[in-house]
């Protein structure tokens, strides 16, 4: 693992599957981080383990507020953040035979979650980062729903997802003489809990045979691209969405 000696990293959904991963990988690489989460007991657990490198911060990412006033926040622990990992999402189901409202009110968290709260971070970060020596790195979670589309109860998570692909875009174009760099991940099916209902009623190997692997992500597999990410050794390939999917969708 290449060092990521004084760099500070703010991840946010920390205290989930793939958050938890580039958290400890970050550490065992030399960082610090920043830890957040909306489930307190859980991300302190967390920082308990990981130890001085690690700082917690909790935070309503449905409220838009809330998030500006994350980045605030972590900004003044150490006066600076070199990078973000906009890792925290939600996949609530939204069935087409819902309510009109019921199915609304899903697509309406899930934007907030999944593209808007991102988006407000992103745009902490680019106001930062172009003020800051040495600029700074966002990395933001996407998905193969980008690209591929979704299962039928979740159109929201892939067109949040797809959101997601084109902010980062904008950003790598438009900011990169500022400092700042921006990259989008997009995992196919990780084994973490926000997958639990396929899990548990269609089946992991379902997943498997997908993939041109014959297996599925483990957390750690994004989790050592997120870290490479954040060394800043990658400037020049800003911009761009890196598939993390075991060839089960390949653009």
């Amino acid at each position: 693992m290449t060092s990521l000696d004084g760099q500070i990293v703010l991840v946010t959904g920390a205290a989930g599957g793939i958050g938890s991963a580039v958290a400890r990988t970050i550490v065992a690489g030399g960082g610090d981080v920043i830890l957040h989460d909306v489930n307190a007991e859980a991300v302190e657990a967390l920082a308990n383990e990981l130890g001085r490198a690690a700082t917690t911060l909790t935070a309503n990412l449905a409220d838009a507020k809330e998030t500006e006033r994350l980045w605030a926040d972590a900004l003044a622990i150490h006066g600076r953040i070199d990078v973000l990992v906009n890792n925290a999402g939600i996949y609530p189901p939204a069935p087409i035979d819902a309510h009109l409202e019921d199915w609304v009110a899903v697509w309406d968290l899930s934007l907030a979650v999944n593209l808007k709260a991102p988006a407000v971070l992103c745009k902490e970060a680019v106001t930062t980062y172009s003020e800051q020596d040495k600029g700074g790195i966002i990395i933001n979670l996407a998905s193969r729903a980008a690209f591929r589309g979704e299962d039928p109860d979740y159109w929201h998570y892939a067109a949040a997802k797809a959101g997601v692909v084109a902010m980062t875009r904008t950003i790598a174009r438009q900011n990169g003489r500022h400092g700042v760099t921006a990259f989008a991940i997009a995992p196919g099916y990780v084994d973490t809990s926000l997958n639990h209902v396929f899990r548990d009623t269609v089946g992991i190997s379902a997943a498997a045979a997908m993939t041109g692997l014959g297996e599925v992500a483990q957390p750690q597999d994004i989790a050592n691209v997120i870290a490479f990410l954040a060394t800043g050794l990658a400037k020049h390939a800003t911009g761009t969405t890196i598939d993390i999917n075991g060839a089960s969708y390949v653009r």
